[in-house]
């Protein structure tokens, strides 16, 4: 097994370091989501912190780690008999992005359920990590559907199992963690609450700083065991705090006007729901304890709605993450009570000699912390510039946007916009399985093997079932598309106000995408060329940001706006074959850039109709004389065309538009 690295010798993250101790002395805070830009120390800190968690007592032979002195009495391996156990090190397992369902809480044996009328059951990743550390790198990316079973097994604290009126339950507590870039993709909101308290992590840009982090990487790849040596007394130090913090933690009185205290925050905050009071209760508990006190103080309160709220107040995917400081000590000074009125001692346990609830340190390298998104700028009315480019518009404000789906029946990524084969959904019928069954039809499978039971010498009531009489059943439920968006930014969609709807169609149709778990790709044409401004991904606020950003002025190179976006798409092909693709394409269907302009472009939109990829024109054409261009783009596209307005869902022509071109779904 290799050595970890040492979780006292990250340099700076103090935040970071904070908020997993935290959990480390009361797992019921709920876990850390840590946000961050790729390569600032998020795993390593991680896989770190599990050589510091004490030892915990186990039954000897139980795969579910029951605790001797407390087995589970529901345990699938029990019943067992108290006191017999011992000790093993915590575990900390990590759950991969591409792991099935079977594999994180286990598989029933359906076939000897049915048979034999025996619960065999294999025990998944839920169970191994019980009293120990649950580990999903890069989060954002795991499919809704795992996530949800793993956030409700992290707040139930047990993991239940059911197919076909069997069942399994087994505890399930463990210390959840996620990490993720925000660049690939966010989490929805309501993940987000579930998660008790998140960080943003970055790399200092402090060069001293800077050049610890990489002296001791370097240190550690070249003797990762004498490196490790070098700080086993920090860590020992660390790790008897923790097991202090724990025993002190039942001791920590959490009185009235701390309770006021964190209850006006949430509220002053507009958090939705009292999870956030409940979090930031425990954390501030876990921080006094953390401490060495008995008694939680305003500071305790202010860390914890540091670490507790940012990811409340996020209200759609656009929006950073982050809190007003100078709101918050407003608040907590407004509903401070008597005992709060004057400073803590500085060199009592609340102060800096006693901890005050921050990270151990190494010395003048450990300055660093988290560093917040930095919030967009204000910025004032779009000026023009040189060239004849404009300076980019401001988008208008969002709406809902009309449900725009791909024709046919997909096997895509499990998402929300477009009809698909799947895991998850009503079922549609039934087949013989392909590998290992996981979803059983049960009246197929009676169907299958009724008519063999006198020939199985079938005796009492039990039903003979046999392995060829096994159906799967199949289901239908919705997928995630490529939605690859064509925006024409040329001089004749630069008249301000119309730019500026587009870029709130636009975005409201990235609002749309998130919601339905879409990868999203930008493509724009103007002057005498095409860019792809994003390429293929699930940050949608990645695409929101190019769209602000966009200039905008010169000819309209329509078929070069076209021939990029095919060209996407087929790299996107070899990539996730898969996934089907949506090719929205924004313009008012002029074509003046390049020879021929008007007969390339129509070529180039041939070459999509010929492959059958779904898309919609939206026409961007405005004033009393229309020429229709859109309109005929649509249809050499073998696609259909809709107007700024008819792309509202709450507009009066009513209907929801699904994309089928010329062609019917078959």
């Amino acid at each position: 097994m290799s050595t970890p690295f040492p979780f006292t010798a990250v340099v700076g993250q103090d935040d970071l370091r904070l908020a997993l101790l935290l959990n480390a002395v009361s797992p019921a805070v709920g876990g850390v989501l840590v946000r961050g830009e790729k390569g600032t120390a998020k795993s390593t800190a991680v896989r770190a912190l599990s050589a510091l968690l004490p030892e915990v007592d186990v039954v000897a032979g139980c795969r579910f780690s029951c605790d001797p002195a407390s087995p589970d009495p529901a345990c699938p391996d029990g019943p067992h008999e108290a006191g017999n156990g011992g000790k093993r090190p915590a575990r900390m397992v990590e759950l991969p992005v591409g792991a099935s369902e079977d594999r994180l809480v286990g598989a029933l044996d359906i076939e000897r359920a049915l048979a034999e009328g025996v619960k065999a059951f294999e025990p998944g990743l839920l169970a191994d990590a019980h009293r120990g550390i649950l580990y999903v790198d890069e989060v954002n990316l795991l499919h809704d559907h795992l996530v949800d079973l793993l956030l409700d097994a992290a707040a139930m604290g047990a993991s239940y199992v059911e197919r076909e009126g069997v069942s399994v339950r087994h505890a399930a507590r463990f210390l959840l963690v996620g990490t993720m870039n925000p660049e690939e993709g966010e989490l929805r909101p309501q993940l987000l609450d579930r998660f008790g308290l998140t960080v943003e992590v970055a790399a200092s840009r402090e060069p001293d700083q800077r050049v610890e982090v990489v002296r001791r990487r370097l240190a550690y790849d070249d003797d990762p065991g004498g490196f490790a040596a070098r700080w086993a007394e920090e860590e020992a130090a660390v790790r008897a705090r923790i097991v202090a913090a724990r025993a002190l933690l039942p001791s920590v009185r959490l009185g009235d006007g701390a309770l006021r205290q964190i209850a006006a925050t949430c509220a002053a905050f507009e958090v939705d729901g009292m999870r956030a009071d409940i979090v930031m209760a425990r954390t501030a508990t876990a921080l006094a304890a953390w401490a060495g006190r008995t008694d939680v103080l305003a500071e305790d309160v202010r860390q914890a709605a540091l670490l507790a709220l940012p990811h409340r107040r996020r209200r759609n995917p656009f929006d950073a993450p982050g809190l007003d400081e100078d709101k918050l000590d407003e608040t907590l000074q407004e509903f401070a009570g008597p005992e709060e009125d004057g400073d803590p001692d500085p060199d009592g346990p609340g102060g800096p000699g006693g901890g005050g609830g921050q990270p151990p340190s190494d010395g003048p390298q450990e300055d660093g912390g988290s560093a917040a998104r930095p919030e967009a700028g204000e910025g004032g009315e779009p000026q023009a510039s040189g060239g004849g480019e404009q300076a980019p518009a401001r988008a208008s404000e969002p709406f809902r946007a009309k449900v725009l789906s791909v024709p046919g029946l997909g096997e895509g990524a499990a998402g929300r916009r477009s009809r698909a084969r799947t895991e998850h959904g009503r079922t549609t019928g039934a087949r013989r399985p392909q590998g290992a069954l996981t979803k059983l039809h049960l009246a197929a499978t009676v169907q299958a093997a009724a008519p063999h039971q006198r020939a199985r010498g079938r005796s009492g009531r039990g039903l003979v079932v046999r392995r060829d009489d096994l159906r799967q059943a199949t289901r239908e439920g919705r997928e995630g598309n490529l939605v690859l968006f064509v925006v024409d930014a040329s001089g004749s969609m630069a008249a301000r106000r119309r730019m500026s709807a587009v870029k709130g169609a636009v975005l409201s149709l990235l609002l749309d995408a998130y919601q339905r778990r879409d990868k999203v790709g930008l493509v724009t044409f103007r002057g005498a060329a095409a860019d792809v401004a994003l390429p293929p991904t699930s940050s949608v606020d990645a695409a929101a940001a190019r769209l602000e950003s966009l200039p905008t002025g010169g000819r309209t190179p329509l078929a070069a706006g076209l021939l990029k976006a095919h060209e996407v798409l087929r790299v996107e092909r070899l990539r996730d074959p898969a996934r089907r693709a949506l090719v929205v394409v924004v313009t008012d269907g002029r074509a003046t850039g390049g020879p021929e302009p008007v007969a390339l472009s129509g070529r180039a939109a041939r070459l999509f109709a010929a492959e059958g990829v779904a898309s919609v024109v939206v026409d961007c054409e405005s004033g009393p004389v229309r020429l229709g261009l859109a309109g005929q783009l649509a249809g050499e596209l073998g696609g259909t065309a809709v107007t700024l307005d008819e792309l509202r869902a709450d507009s009066i022509a009513g209907l929801v538009k699904e994309v089928q071109g010329n062609r019917r779904a078959a």
